[in-house]
C-alpha cells in the first residue's frame, strides 16, 4: 500500500496581495499526475487546505475540482482534516457528500470520538491501514481555562490535553495493533524542535502546545503533520514528519525544497518514506543591499526556466531616504520580463546620530508589524520592561479567539 501524506496548501493565499492561484493549479495538476503515476493507495492532507476561513469562491473550486479530478486515479481513500486556518464549517459542509466518494473529512474534532478513526480496506473488505485523522486541536478542544492559572499551569495543561487525545487514539485503535494492521496519526500542532518560518500563525497561545517526539504513542507506525512549512523530521524521529507546504508561503521560505512524501507498506510495515520534491513554477527571490548592490543583483538574476516570473522582495540599506525608490527600481524590472518586483519592504534607515530606542522605533512602518508586535510596543511605553506579562498572555488568548471565529 503506497501512502502519500501532504499539508498546508493554503488555497487562496495571498503574497502582498498578489494571487497565488496560477501557482496552486500548478501543484494541483502535479499532485494528480504524481498520484497516478505513483499508484498512490491513500492520499492524506495534515490540515490548512485554504488560507482561512471563508476561502474565495476560486479557492473553492479548486479544492472541488482537485477532489473530482482523483476519480480518474487509482487513489482508493483521501482524508483531509482541518488546520488552524481552517473553518470547521467550511470543510464539513460536505462531508456527507463527499464519503460516497471515499473523501474522508474531519473538519474539527468531532462530537463521538471514535468518529476520528478511519479503517481502509482492501477489495476483500479486509481493514489493511487504520488512519486517526486528528485535526487541528483547538483549546476547547484539550483545555478548560481555569481562571487565574499561571502561565506554566496553562502550558502544562494544554501539553497534557494534546498528549491525552493521542494516548486515547492508541487505545482506540489496540484491536487493530494486536491484529498487526498498520496505524497512521494525522495531527497540525507545532511539535518541539520543529523549525517554523514567519508564515505560520501560533496556533495555541504562544505556540505553549509544542508537545516532543516522546509523548507521541509507540502503536503509531508513522504521523503525518501539518503546520509548519518546511520539511522536516521531528526530534531525528524518521517517522514523525511534516510534508511542509507544496509552495513557498512567504520569502522566508525561499530557500526550502518543497515536496511530498509517499510511504511504502508492505506485509503491515512501513519499509521506505520517499521525498519526492514539488516543482517549482515561480521563484521567489531577496535582494538585499545598497540601492547601486540591488540593481547589479537584480540584473544578475536568471531566471533558470520557470513557468511564471519571479517575485522579489527588495531591502535597500541606505543612510537616506530615497524618494523616488520604487521608480528606479521598476526602471530595472522594464527590461527583465522574467522578475516582477512585489514591493520594497523594510528599507532600513542608518541614522548617523545614535538616536533614542524610542525615537528610533517611529522610523518603523506599521504595516511591517504583527498585532502582537504593536501591542507588545504600547505596554514597553506604559509599563515599561518585562512588567505586563500576564497582559500578553491574554492578548495571545484573545487573538487565538479571534482567529477561531466561524
Amino acid at each position: 500500500m503506497r501512502i502519500l501524506h501532504t499539508s498546508d496548501w493554503h488555497l487562496g493565499k495571498r503574497l502582498e496581495q498578489c494571487e497565488r492561484t496560477d501557482e496552486h493549479q500548478h501543484f494541483l495538476d502535479w499532485l494528480i499526475k504524481t498520484i497516478r503515476e505513483q499508484e498512490i493507495d491513500v492520499l492524506l492532507i495534515a490540515g490548512d487546505v485554504f488560507d482561512i476561513g471563508s476561502p474565495s469562491n476560486a479557492a473553492l473550486k479548486q479544492y472541488y475540482d482537485f477532489l473530482w479530478a482523483l476519480r480518474a486515479t487509482n487513489c482508493r481513500e483521501v482524508i483531509i482534516t482541518g488546520g488552524n486556518h481552517d473553518s470547521v464549517s467550511t470543510l464539513n459542509a460536505p462531508q456527507a457528500l463527499l464519503k460516497y466518494f471515499r473523501v474522508h473529512v474531519i473538519g474539527g474534532v468531532p462530537h463521538e470520538f471514535a468518529d476520528q478513526i478511519i479503517p481502509i480496506k482492501d477489495n476483500t473488505g479486509q481493514v489493511e491501514l487504520v488512519v486517526c485523522a486528528v485535526p487541528f486541536l483547538r483549546d476547547k478542544d484539550v483545555r478548560l481555562s481555569i481562571p487565574g492559572e499561571t502561565h506554566a499551569e496553562r502550558e502544562a495543561r494544554l501539553k497534557e490535553g494534546i498528549s491525552a487525545h493521542y494516548r486515547q487514539m492508541a487505545e482506540e485503535v489496540a484491536p487493530y495493533k494486536v491484529q498487526q494492521i498498520p496505524v497512521i496519526a494525522m495531527g497540525h500542532l507545532f511539535a518541539a524542535g520543529g523549525s517554523a518560518s514567519d508564515s505560520e500563525k501560533e496556533i495555541h497561545v504562544g505556540n505553549l502546545g509544542q508537545i516532543g517526539a516522546d509523548q507521541f504513542p509507540k502503536e503509531f507506525d508513522y504521523i503525518a503533520l501539518g503546520h509548519l512549512h518546511r520539511p522536516q523530521i521531528v526530534n531525528n524521529t524518521p517517522h514523525i514528519r511534516y510534508s511542509g507546504s507544496p509552495i513557498p508561503l512567504s520569502f522566508s521560505e525561499v530557500e526550502d525544497n518543497k515536496l511530498v512524501l509517499i510511504l511504502n507498506f508492505v506485509q503491515n510495515q512501513l519499509v521506505s518514506i520517499e521525498e519526492v520534491p514539488v516543482p517549482c513554477c515561480r521563484k521567489l527571490v531577496r535582494f538585499k543591499g545598497s540601492l547601486d548592490e540591488v540593481k547589479s543583483r537584480m540584473q544578475a538574476f536568471e531566471p533558470h526556466n520557470f513557468i511564471y516570473p519571479a517575485w522579489a522582495e527588495i531591502q535597500v540599506e541606505t543612510e537616506n531616504y530615497i524618494p523616488d525608490l520604487d521608480g528606479q527600481l521598476a526602471q530595472v524590472t522594464q527590461t527583465m520580463p522574467h522578475l516582477e518586483r512585489v514591493f520594497t519592504r523594510q528599507i532600513k534607515l542608518k541614522p548617523t546620530v545614535t538616536l533614542h530606542a524610542q525615537s528610533f522605533d517611529q522610523l518603523t512602518n506599521l504595516q511591517e508589524l504583527d498585532p502582537k508586535e504593536v501591542f507588545r510596543k504600547k505596554c514597553d511605553a506604559v509599563y515599561g520592561d518585562g512588567e505586563y506579562t500576564d497582559l500578553l498572555t491574554t492578548f495571545d488568548e484573545l487573538l487565538e479567539k479571534m482567529t477561531q471565529i466561524e
